[in-house]
């Protein structure tokens, strides 16, 4: 259960990297892309890159939230630089809605800089269901 949880706020997180304009060049639970590696001690859930600026992802599920190290984890992927080029990376963080509240605070406690680095958003936990029609069968479209 926590395995598919966990599978559709990546899913998720993706969709938003792609909806602004990043290419996934790494992603966890992925059929064709590889799975990131570590950065430092910590696991990350998505690499992407919009030309030449490079953004990594990852998704805090609300069991991770009470981690004391959270604080710790979220500074030292949001401080990160590209090896060669020493760009800034983007950190994503992928929060469930009824959390977003919380870890916005928590993000407040960081420094200025650490804090221009860092996007949060927001994953529904429910689906929403499609308002398309479906097509009746056997209904003959022209006589």
């Amino acid at each position: 259960m926590l395995n598919t949880n966990k599978r559709k706020y990546v899913d998720t997180l993706v969709k938003n990297f792609w909806k602004l304009g990043y290419m996934t060049v790494k992603r966890k639970y992925g059929t064709y892309l590889p799975e990131p590696g570590k950065v430092g001690e910590f696991d990350i859930d998505i690499v992407a890159r919009q030309e030449k600026d490079y953004a990594i992802g990852i998704t805090l599920p609300a069991e991770e939230l009470n981690n004391p190290k959270l604080l710790e984890k979220i500074t030292f992927l949001a401080t990160r630089h590209t090896k060669f080029s020493n760009r800034k990376v983007q950190l994503f963080l992928g929060i469930p809605s009824k959390h977003f509240k919380k870890v916005k605070q928590l993000i407040d406690l960081l420094e200025d800089e650490v804090r221009k680095n860092i996007k949060l958003i927001s994953i529904t936990e429910t689906n929403i269901p499609s308002v398309r029609r479906k097509k009746k069968t056997g209904e003959t479209l022209f006589a």
